[in-house]
């Protein structure tokens, strides 16, 4: 079962464009950039989504530690782990993931997400 639409909040890893890229595709997007939370504690963006009910959506591995962020205390944690974080090809991966989002769910989930694969734990 899904649950409501997902809300997101793009780390300042990623390029701004993709917060574009997801509203385009009818989703609650924001960055963390729109907030001035630029260079702010992984642990304080973490407090944000969970407080604003957003999956952090991040390159930042820290979010992957199941025991300092577990999933299930938080509304989603997205990871992207590619090989190339070049603009294009970050945008490319995120456009092909969009779809998963109807498909399952991101709350009280991490998800891991390669190039080739979607690995959901929680």
């Amino acid at each position: 079962m899904i649950d409501a639409m997902p809300r997101f909040k793009l780390d300042e890893n990623l390029p701004v464009e993709a917060a574009e890229l997801f509203r385009s595709a009818g989703y609650d997007a924001m960055t963390v950039l729109d907030q001035g939370l630029g260079g702010h504690t992984d642990e304080l963006i973490a407090m944000r989504c969970h407080d604003e009910q957003r999956t952090i959506v991040t390159f930042d591995m820290d979010f992957s530690d199941i025991r300092s962020y577990p999933p299930e205390d938080h509304s989603g944690i997205l990871v992207l782990r590619l090989k190339s974080q070049d603009k294009r090809h970050v945008l490319a991966v995120l456009k092909l993931l969009i779809p998963h989002f109807e498909r399952e769910t991101l709350t009280r989930k991490l998800w891991i997400v390669t190039e080739q694969t979607v690995r959901i734990r929680g």
